[in-house]
């Protein structure tokens, strides 16, 4: 009976993890896919006759509006789509640098290994968030360019997985088999490597999401993120937060979009790596 009972524990968990992953991310799809079109649906519209507008209180604006009149629930659609476009575009740059390199570090060895990990590691004494305000601060920070500069500080978590399993499946008896046939290396790391690495290079890409919409909307919070008149969800709370005392809502409804957005894909992600097996 308690053996039974231990073995169900974390199928129950599972089903929880993928539950409330169901239901944080309904809510952001509704957002995202199904509020642009609302009618009257205006991220970028003032008018100052209905600024502060509290939630709740008419159809016109549900959630109510900003000190300058713009309409919340609009906002928070385009909010929430910038900081997935920004994650989603950060974590393929990241993900496609971290797999070449770690690819070719694992595979060739030597001179290279040594190099790129060595760049990794400089990479990683410096602090992320630091080093994304000073390039900001340099480059400026266009959408576009805020996505690369984001995927470009991120790589070394892939490149150091994608390595670590190189270097232990160059061993196996398959991969030998291929090179004794004379399959080439780049033959062996497309056809051979690169399909066992994917499903680690996955996982971390999910909890990644997150990672970098938390750190946009830091920049954005401080100023150096998205900038207006596109709406972000860091810049939403910053904004919000001067109003704190007279309406809490302007700061709420941005953070708890972004508690939603990442507790979503995080409790998915777990959910999906974390099923039982059968045996």
């Amino acid at each position: 009976m308690a053996q039974s009972i231990t073995a169900m524990r974390p199928r129950i968990s599972v089903s929880l993890s993928m539950a409330l992953a169901l239901l944080m991310l309904t809510i952001v799809a509704i957002l995202v896919l199904v509020v642009p079109f609302w009618p009257g649906f205006d991220p970028v519209k003032q008018n100052l006759l209905f600024a502060q507008e509290l939630p709740f209180k008419s159809g016109t604006h549900p959630l109510g509006t900003d000190a300058l009149g713009r309409d919340m629930l609009s906002r928070l659609s385009m909010a929430t789509r910038v900081s997935l476009l920004v994650a989603g575009g950060a974590v393929a740059i990241s993900a496609m640098i971290g797999l070449t390199f770690g690819l070719l570090a694992g595979w060739l060895r030597g001179p290279v290994d040594a190099v790129l990990m060595a760049l990794g590691n400089i990479q990683l004494s410096i602090p992320v968030v630091l080093l994304l305000i000073v390039l900001v601060a340099v480059f400026g920070s266009h959408p576009l360019l805020l996505v690369v500069l984001l995927g470009v500080t991120n790589w070394v978590g892939y490149g150091r997985i994608v390595r670590s399993q190189v270097v232990s499946l160059r061993e196996r008896e398959f991969i030998t088999a291929v090179s004794t046939a004379g399959g080439s290396g780049w033959w062996t790391m497309r056809k051979h490597l690169l399909p066992n690495v994917i499903p680690s290079v996955l996982v971390l890409a999910a909890f990644d999401v997150g990672v970098i919409i938390t750190i946009e909307s830091s920049l954005s919070f401080i100023g150096l993120g998205i900038q207006p008149p596109t709406p972000s969800l860091g810049l939403m709370i910053s904004e919000g937060q001067r109003y704190l005392q007279t309406n809490g809502t302007l700061t709420v409804f941005p953070a708890l979009a972004i508690f939603l957005l990442i507790g979503g894909i995080q409790f998915a992600s777990q959910a999906l790596t974390s099923r039982p097996s059968r045996a």
